[in-house]
């Protein structure tokens, strides 16, 4: 078995509604690499949260719960993987701005950052890990051999998560879901731990405008140039 240091790792980082989660499933799925979605893992930590009724500006009880918490992620070919939390399938749940709200908040918590490194770094297999979030080039698999950037402008982004959250038939407005996006942009890109920003060796790609077939194989052209 080859040492997890030899495992190739893609990063795939961005902000919110750059097209990361698709684009990320579609790569892993061609190369025939793990998948790494990182930003389910802290969407699942603040929806177990949120179960227990915890107030999430308690850092003691917040990081026992991010080791707690029992996460699971069950991929069909053909079909979304399905991300199990404490025996619950919460998948629709975690595609929430809610829910993305408190994985932003929780993710600012270096000792709930800390205890989810571990767990992250566990997805490094062979025969290689597309590896899916916002600091996963930065701060997670710095030593990654290929890195990429995604993002697009916060209108296109809200579009985008509108659309998302509608044909789930949830409730959303477009102006509301830009400023929520705005606002999320703000706080990753300033959070003193790990701040949203690209790694000095990614490639950037401004997907706004771009079908998802070119932004794959953009991706692709890193890994197999």
């Amino acid at each position: 078995m080859p040492h997890a240091s030899s495992v190739p790792v893609l990063t795939i980082d961005g902000p919110s509604g750059s097209g990361k989660g698709t684009i990320s499933a579609l790569v892993a799925q061609q190369l025939g690499w793990h998948l790494l979605d990182s930003g389910a893992l802290y969407r699942a930590v603040g929806y177990a949260a949120g179960m227990e009724g915890l107030d999430l500006s308690d850092v003691e009880a917040v990081t026992r719960c991010a080791q707690t918490t029992r996460i699971q992620f069950r991929a069909k070919k053909g079909a979304e993987t399905r991300v199990i939390v404490n025996g619950h399938d919460a998948t629709d749940e975690l595609r929430t701005e809610t829910a993305g709200a408190a994985a932003s908040a929780i993710a600012s918590v270096p000792s709930v950052r800390e205890a989810l490194v571990s767990l992250q770094l566990g997805f490094r297999k062979a025969p290689g890990l597309v590896a899916d979030g916002r600091d996963m080039g930065t701060v997670i698999f710095p030593d990654a051999a290929f890195k990429v950037f995604l993002t697009a402008s916060a209108a296109e982004r809200a579009k985008r998560r509108y659309k998302q959250l509608k044909d789930k038939g949830l409730s959303v407005t477009l102006s509301g879901l830009q400023r929520e996006i705005e606002a999320r942009d703000s706080r990753d890109a300033s959070r003193a731990v790990a701040p949203l920003k690209p790694a000095a060796d990614a490639l950037l790609v401004d997907t706004t405008g771009m079908g998802i077939d070119e932004v794959v194989a953009k991706v692709l052209a890193v890994v197999q140039p």
